[in-house]
């Protein structure tokens, strides 16, 4: 399962290191297409020497799901060796499944193979410098009630993005939203959001459905059911 998670987020991070904004004319060269490799190359695996580091951050935000009043969520932030204050960082959201929490994708683990191989895409210039922050997915009082009973709280998770986590990583990381916020068009094409099962859901129902003015880039692995059509 690691293994699958560390493949999932060096592809996505590798997707996210070529692209590059399109202009409305359709490439049609082969060679404007990016190849990517099949498998993680080994010395990836491994704990890389200019590892990020990862914070544990609370910030306020509201029961979406019952209308109870405020509530105290936490996520994870990945920072990149070398993040400077003074930066202009792009930032990945990335969310979790339907039993998980902000502690699923494992970051805090100094051995996760998922940290490790965006560490050496970052060292090798395979990739900018990025922020991923990483949430609990329920926007609700009760974030870490796994149970099918609170899964309707992944639906109003737009509302926290949108209101709450967002409006609060770019008042205190140097974000290129921070340096540029009377510019949001500009603010979405450095901006994109990934997910695996429920989190592959939010990012169809809530990054491209709700959102889409916020985010330009968008990764859902193995996807729960939406409430949107496919229209």
């Amino acid at each position: 399962m690691k293994r699958w998670i560390s493949l999932v987020l060096a592809a996505l991070m590798l997707m996210m290191a070529v692209c590059v904004a399109q202009s409305e004319e359709t490439v049609q060269s082969e060679e404007a297409v990016p190849v990517f490799d099949d498998e993680i190359p080994a010395n990836y695996m491994r704990r890389c020497t200019k590892a990020g580091k990862v914070e544990r951050i609370t910030y306020p935000s509201q029961d979406y799901l019952n209308g109870t009043g405020e509530v105290t969520k936490h996520a994870l932030v990945y920072l990149p060796f070398g993040y400077d204050e003074a930066g202009e960082y792009d930032v990945l959201v990335l969310c979790h499944g339907i039993g998980g929490s902000e502690n699923e994708w494992g970051f805090s683990n100094s051995f996760c193979l998922g940290k490790n191989a965006v560490d050496h895409l970052m060292a090798d210039g395979k990739a900018r410098p990025f922020i991923i922050v990483m949430p609990n997915g329920r926007s609700c009082a009760k974030p870490y009630d796994t149970s099918m009973n609170n899964a309707a709280s992944f639906y109003v998770f737009g509302q926290e993005l949108r209101n709450d986590l967002l409006p609060w990583i770019d008042a205190h990381y140097a974000t290129y939203a921070a340096a540029h916020p009377d510019d949001p068009a500009a603010i979405r094409e450095h901006r994109a959001m990934a997910g695996l099962s429920m989190g592959g859901m939010q990012t169809i129902n809530i990054g491209l459905c709700e959102c889409l003015d916020l985010f330009a880039y968008f990764g859902a692995f193995s996807a729960a059911p939406t409430s949107y059509t496919d229209a």
